[in-house]
């Protein structure tokens, strides 16, 4: 019996060995296909936007790549696992909804416009003050989303290492590694590495998938149960507090991602118009779909080991889906499954880096330092990807959240503050600067102001409450008597892509 167990002991040890050792040679080859692809890198355009030349299999799987991360693999099973389909309003119905609603509606006028970031808009919009207040809202937002890839990497490291590298030095690994090639490549090595991940995710998902489908005696097992379990009810009850916190929770995600320099980066790096459009939507279509296969994997652990889920559900239970495949799946289905979550992870996260480094150096740093080259914005953004790399760091080591609700949370400034300007500046040609200032700052206090009382279960959730303020602000403001600077032909010159020529010269050295 002691040489059995002994022997089992050797087994899992070397299983954890060949596993670490796939994550390594996989780690390495990543990063080395970031590097060359950073040799396409030759301005800022490139650096920030691929050059506006990526065709429709890229775009889509570029933004299929950069949803589908740390959050989808492991804080959206563990969460429907707690609570049901009606915990993950947020994600994936609002996150997936978002995608396919900016493709269908923002994705071509935000495209002829011919901006480097989501922060030119405001600018070319509403003026100087709403392009800061803005930025800044943006860049703060990506704090929890960019942490939550970090913690889910170390958490990662800690798995397929057998706790022999902490997670502390699994998100040091992680995050330095993931640098080097954002760093470097820009949106050109994200946009590359993401394709190769896509592919990654959807085979990996899908094997785990028929392995985890053979436990348990097919699909149709795992969805009676869960059926019968009350996880498949949705739609709030008919009472106002329930309405008020499905919308809360939809809008949070599905608006409040919108005006984010991720989503807009992947519309303008598309080389047509069209493939803006539809690579957004069905991007946001393959999200929805796949996002569904965690899910089922995870629920699925409580038919194939209950005691495992129970001792953790409530402790730790972002670890219940990759316990489950270290305990029952064999060799090879465990490196499909942690290829497929390494990838998730890096896609999302290189995109989150580079984003609020492209967005905080054009629209913050760039006005502050006069006649600067092409060449200097370009260092310059590396030098602030190197160092928002570092703040994320910090916070994901120092954050008490889970990984679900570091990214639900991050939307909430920009859903406050960025998004009405935004739907307001590209459809009502009557909003004004004066508008958009009262909406941003009726919106962030507002919701600052409801979220410091503190309340548990609140009748109106705060970043809600503080959409609507932002919309009565946008609405008083524009349409009182302007006592600001505006001119009021701007939406129509916008809309036109009037000002293709004059962002040119804007981005020029003298600029």
């Amino acid at each position: 019996m002691a040489r059995f167990g002994a022997g089992v002991r050797r087994l899992r040890e070397h299983h954890i060995i060949m596993l670490l050792w796939f994550v390594i040679v996989y780690w390495v080859i990543s990063v080395a296909i970031g590097l060359i692809a950073a040799l396409r890198v030759k301005n800022t355009s490139d650096f920030a936007i691929a050059g506006r030349h990526l065709p429709f299999y890229m775009v889509t799987a570029t933004v299929f790549a950069t949803w589908f991360g740390s959050e989808t693999v492991l804080g959206i099973p563990s969460t429907f696992l707690g609570e049901g389909l009606k915990g993950i309003v947020a994600d994936p119905f609002g996150a997936s909804l978002c995608l396919i609603l900016v493709g269908l509606f923002f994705a071509a006028p935000l495209y002829r416009m011919k901006l480097l970031t989501i922060g030119d808009f405001y600018k070319r919009r509403f003026g100087r003050e709403v392009e800061v207040l803005t930025t800044v809202a943006i860049v703060i937002s990506y704090l929890g989303w960019v942490s939550a890839q970090i913690t889910a990497l170390g958490l990662v490291f800690n798995v397929v290492s057998g706790g022999e590298i902490s997670p502390l030095m699994g998100m040091l690994i992680g995050s330095s590694t993931i640098l080097i090639y954002t760093f470097f490549g820009g949106m050109w090595a994200v946009a590359i590495t993401d394709l190769i991940q896509m592919i990654i995710i959807v085979i990996g998902m899908l094997y785990i998938g028929s392995e985890v489908t053979d436990l348990v005696g097919g699909v149709g097992v795992v969805i009676e149960h869960a059926a019968e379990a009350g996880k498949f009810e949705f739609w709030p009850k008919a009472n106002f507090v329930e309405i008020i916190g499905f919308a809360a929770a939809l809008s949070t995600m599905m608006l409040g991602s919108m005006p984010q320099q991720d989503v807009f980066q992947r519309v303008q790096s598309a080389k047509t118009e069209k493939i803006a459009v539809w690579g957004s939507v069905t991007g946001g279509s393959l999200y929805f779909v796949f996002a569904f296969v965690p899910m089922f994997l995870a629920y699925s652990a409580t038919l194939i080991d209950p005691d495992m889920v129970a001792g953790l559900i409530d402790d730790n239970p972002q670890m219940i889906l990759p316990t489950l495949v270290l305990k029952h799946a064999p060799l090879f289905a465990q490196v499909m499954f942690f290829g497929a979550l390494l990838s998730a992870i890096k896609s999302c996260a290189s995109a989150t880096l580079l984003a609020p480094s492209v967005t905080f150096t054009e629209n913050i740093l760039r006005p502050m330092m006069k006649n600067m080259t092409d060449k200097q914005l370009l260092k310059a953004m590396r030098i602030v990807t190197l160092l928002f790399t570092a703040l994320v760091t910090f916070y994901a080591v120092n954050s008490e959240y889970s990984i679900f609700e570091m990214v639900e949370n991050a939307y909430q400034v920009t859903l406050v503050s960025a998004f009405v300007p935004l739907l307001a500046g590209v459809y009502w040609s009557r909003a004004s600067k004066q508008g958009a200032l009262l909406s941003i700052t009726l919106g962030v206090v507002t919701w600052l102001s409801l979220s410091m009382v503190g309340s548990e279960d609140p009748v109106v959730p705060a970043q809600f409450a503080g959409l609507i303020a932002s919309a009565i602000g946008m609405i008083l403001g524009s349409l009182m008597p302007q006592m600001l600077k505006h001119d009021p032909h701007v939406h129509h010159k916008l809309r036109a892509g009037h000002y293709a020529e004059e962002m040119a010269e804007s981005a020029t050295p003298n600029g």
